[in-house]
């Protein structure tokens, strides 16, 4: 507990001490940008008192500093108006210049940059000059944009890592979950099957010693379905509606009368590669998932499809149906519509399709009040 605490405070000062050193660049970026902008304020009013030196010369005036003013603005776009009249433009390209149209929109823009520079050349007539930023000051501008961006990027990048690091540790804990599982109902499963034989030899009814024996193996298959949990599933070639047969068969003969059982499939085999085991763990999930869905009463039908290179099997009931905003989110893990239940089922029968046997599994149709049909398809062999 001790160490969660730790753990939990240790991230929120990496997280807060990350906000801070964020929040110091951008305010260090908006207040380079305020200084280059300023200055540049400050270049533009040379500029402007060199053209007003410029435009009341005479012959004996010094304009050799306004031309030097003039020379080394080679960044700064300047449009000069009098009388609202475009009459000098320097920094601008030639297209623009020639078209009256574009050069009034660019000028425009240069107006909603910067408040233009008055120039009062002489009592009563003025001269305005219109700038915009330099490609320097532009650059700025936009970078803290950039660095947020790089930011959310780099923030979603951690955050993924800590997901699919987060979820690789509960995929540990359930395997090893799983396997002690299966290690500590090996035990009692001994001592089941020797009490058996005990029993044979005591003159018992052999049916009922023939529906022990029946659980048992039912017991040994979930002892093997836990151990295999975590670890890569040795794959055979298998007749699919072979397989699916045999565990819809032994749900039948386990489930109330009130449930209508129905299959239809292909007569002759379709190979794929299966895990025997695991496959009818599928077929039962499915199965029961469904039997919860109609409370016990109703028609559950199993149909086996194929197509060229896919086979496909229906798992189809006449239950309540699910909403179509929760097609997928029922195969997350902890969703679950019963009062009692972890939300297991359909997250591990979805690791068992996709991720061991490459399939896949989804909901193909459901309506609410009439029913749902659920789809897994495998690849057959050829």
């Amino acid at each position: 507990m001790q160490f969660s605490k730790k753990r939990n405070t240790t991230r929120w000062v990496i997280i807060a001490a990350s906000f801070l050193i964020i929040s110091l660049i951008l305010w260090n970026t908006y207040t380079f940008f305020q200084i280059f902008k300023n200055e540049e304020r400050l270049k533009m009013n040379l500029w402007a008192n060199a053209q007003k030196t410029l435009k009341t010369a005479g012959e004996n005036t010094d304009v050799e500093l306004p031309l030097q003013i003039f020379s080394n603005n080679t960044s700064i776009p300047i449009i000069l108006t009098e009388h609202d009249s475009i009459i000098n433009t320097v920094n601008i390209d030639d297209e623009i210049i020639k078209n009256p149209g574009k050069a009034l929109a660019f000028l425009s823009d240069l107006k909603n940059e910067n408040d233009p520079i008055v120039i009062e050349y002489v009592p009563g007539k003025f001269q305005k000059l219109y700038y915009g930023n330099s490609a320097l000051l532009n650059k700025l501008k936009y970078y803290p944009i950039a660095l947020l961006l790089i930011i959310v990027l780099f923030g979603a990048l951690v955050y993924n890592f800590y997901k699919s690091t987060r979820m690789a540790t509960q995929n540990k804990l359930w395997a090893g979950m799983a396997k002690e599982t299966a290690h500590q109902i090996g035990t009692p499963l001994s001592s089941l099957i020797g009490w058996v034989e005990i029993l044979k030899t005591e003159n018992i009814d052999k049916n009922t010693t023939a529906e022990i024996e029946r659980d048992i193996e039912r017991l040994q298959t979930i002892t093997d379905r836990f151990s295999k949990i975590g670890s890569e599933p040795v794959l055979e070639k298998k007749d699919i509606i072979e397989e699916t047969l045999q565990s819809y068969n032994y749900l039948q003969s386990r489930f109330s009368k009130q449930i209508e059982f129905t299959f239809e499939g292909p007569k002759m085999p379709i190979y794929v590669m299966l895990n025997p085991v695991l496959h009818s763990w599928t077929i039962e999930n499915l199965v029961k998932n469904a039997i919860d869905a109609m409370k016990g009463r109703g028609k559950l039908s199993l149909k086996i499809e194929q197509d060229n290179d896919i086979v496909k099997i229906n798992v189809t009931d006449s239950g309540n149906g699910i909403q179509k905003n929760q097609f997928k989110t029922i195969f997350e893990p902890g969703f679950t519509t019963k009062k009692r239940g972890w939300g297991l089922g359909l997250s591990l029968t979805k690791r068992i399709v996709e991720e061991y046997h490459k399939g896949s599994i989804k909901v193909l149709n459901s309506e609410i009040g009439k029913g749902t049909t659920m789809q897994v398809s495998f690849k057959k062999l050829i």
